[in-house]
């Protein structure tokens, strides 16, 4: 439309003259779908940035008021949307990582214990280890290591329990991941 042709032409008074003439108006208009008034003033802005800076491209064929508030609302809710996907993307984001952390937290505390379990395995005397290897890893009962080893069930059950005393003071640190493992086991 010729209402535009000041613009295009790159009339800087006329410019600024319907930017004082609308600006109050169109924050307005802002206003009542951003509900921040910081927000409306940069959408009115920008709107008005843009259309400066492709003054040369503009084809309108609208009024001058109805194309800067279509402009306002398009802008407005493109704004509106864009803050949409981020916070979607920081909620994603925020949870991917603690899911991250807490896998490897897991992994580091489980290979501490891991790690910390062998140590106190072979700190145990030579007889309390394999009894209780035998029973924990192998799965034999206090008969069939009495058995294998050519002992008293009662030494068995006096081992395993000297071994269990012995692991549970070098591994106190670990109970509540030990416990927690023994219930997911379950």
């Amino acid at each position: 439309m010729e209402e535009f042709e000041p613009i295009r032409r790159g009339d800087i008074k006329f410019f600024e003259t319907a930017f004082k003439a609308n600006f109050k108006s169109l924050h307005a208009y802002a206003f009542t779908i951003l509900k921040d008034e910081v927000l409306a003033e940069e959408m009115v802005q920008n709107v008005f940035y843009k259309i400066w800076a492709k003054r040369e491209q503009l084809t309108i064929d609208t009024s001058l008021k109805a194309y800067l508030y279509k402009a306002v609302y398009h802008e407005s809710l493109n704004h509106l949307r864009q803050q949409q996907v981020k916070s979607k993307y920081e909620t994603y984001a925020m949870h991917h990582h603690q899911q991250t952390s807490h896998d490897s937290e897991s992994k580091v505390g489980l290979q501490e214990l891991e790690h910390q379990l062998r140590k106190a395995l072979n700190d145990l005397p030579e007889q309390c280890r394999t009894i209780f290897q035998l029973s924990r890893f192998n799965e034999l009962r206090y008969r069939e290591i009495a058995e294998q080893l050519n002992i008293s069930v009662k030494t068995v059950e006096n081992q395993m329990g000297k071994a269990l005393r012995l692991l549970r003071l070098k591994l106190v640190d670990f109970m509540p991941v030990i416990l927690l493992i023994m219930n997911f086991l379950k």
